[in-house]
């Protein structure tokens, strides 16, 4: 049945969000903090995008918890003016001045595409920069275009995971993205940590009250912890991608990858600085002053338009035309399939949130003063 409701009981276990309706109240939360209103919806589309994708890790539960306390504490400067340091054509050095990274990283990937359409690719570069939220929906955004896409950034001078076999952490999850264009099917978009998954969903495992796979998180002695909690704290650190394997190294020169080309090129905060040598093994420093690496590439403007496309469709529809082994219980996929039918189905029925959330959300409202969510309680 639907609803208008400020606050559903907590007895509900999930209700189903209009996108528009959802889409409309992060808006306005984000403009109650000063944000121009194409920025607050940009940014809106951003987080919103987590949850629509199931990526809940990355949407709305952090509203409250991550983007409004950097605001408020002045960490995020919502009316910041980006500016221009360098400009090289196909390269641009920006300077974010702690622009809200949910609008920001969007607009670099747009601007890379920009320069990509005059010089074939487009580089461009930021410092001072804010948390993102979800790479993919930001690398994804130049898709529409032809375009292929690639962002990545480092954790300005947060620092939560060690290098393999060291004793102080010294750096944060560095997240990369790389997306595609795949013809009328959806984009092709790998959305991922170097670390063996993000800390959000130790988070949200942990306030879910679950258990997590052997291989997230270590004790100080190696032996893998299940327990999400135990990492809020303070006793088990985050492992690499790839960690129980035997190659950790993967994850960790990834991290120092993304590190190189997103911190370094711009000269934002560096995770790897003397500093974080003074650390005990446990987090260390703050996401300020982080660094983002956007670039776009317009195949394009090196061959057939027409030929390319061809090729796109060929590459992605081949993958899903893969016979299944017999065990499998799903037809093969590629990385952005099931989070672009998730995103129609949120759409089309409604964006599935959990009912705590809602109360998290209709006190927000109340507080900033904009109208709740209408919501409709899923059967």
């Amino acid at each position: 049945m639907s609803t208008v409701a400020s606050a559903p009981s907590s007895a509900a276990r999930t209700v189903r969000v209009p996108y528009a309706e959802l889409l409309r109240f992060t808006t306005d939360v984000f403009v109650a903090h000063r944000l121009p209103p194409d920025r607050a919806r940009s940014a809106a589309e951003a987080l919103c995008y987590g949850d629509a994708a199931g990526m809940d890790s990355h949407g709305l539960v952090n509203l409250s918890r991550l983007y409004l306390p950097l605001l408020a504490q002045g960490r995020a400067d919502p009316a910041a003016e980006p500016v221009v340091v360098a400009d090289r054509g196909a390269a641009v050095l920006v300077d974010a001045g702690n622009a809200l990274g949910l609008w920001q990283a969007g607009a670099a990937m747009e601007l890379a595409a920009d320069r990509a359409e005059r010089f074939g690719i487009g580089l461009v570069s930021v410092r001072r920069a804010t948390h993102f939220g979800c790479a993919g929906h930001h690398a994804a955004r130049v898709t529409g275009r032809g375009m292929v896409g690639l962002l990545a950034s480092n954790c300005g001078r947060q620092r939560i995971a060690r290098p393999p076999g060291g004793a102080v952490a010294l750096l944060g999850t560095n997240p990369w993205s790389v997306a595609a264009p795949a013809g009328e099917l959806p984009p092709y978009i790998l959305d991922m940590s170097t670390t063996a998954v993000p800390t959000g969903r130790v988070r949200a495992a942990a306030r879910a009250g679950r258990t997590i796979p052997a291989g997230w998180l270590a004790d100080e002695d190696g032996r893998p912890v299940t327990d999400p909690a135990a990492f809020d704290r303070g006793e088990a650190h985050l492992l690499w991608l790839g960690s129980g394997s035997g190659a950790e190294f993967k994850g960790f020169g990834l991290g120092l990858m993304v590190e190189v080309l997103a911190a370094m090129l711009p000269g934002a905060g560096l995770g790897p600085e003397p500093a974080a040598l003074d650390g005990d093994g446990g987090p260390t420093g703050r996401d300020d002053d982080i660094g983002l690496f956007a670039l776009a590439i317009a195949p394009a403007t090196l061959r057939d338009p027409a030929q390319v496309a061809a090729d796109a469709r060929t590459l992605f529809a081949t993958v899903l035309d893969c016979p299944p082994a017999g065990d499998q219980s799903g037809p093969v996929v590629y990385p952005g399939w099931h989070e672009a039918r998730r995103t129609a189905e949120a759409r089309r029925d409604g964006v599935p949130l959990a009912a705590p959330l809602l109360d998290e959300l209709a006190a927000v409202a109340e507080q900033f003063g904009v109208r709740p969510v209408a919501v409709e309680v899923a059967r």
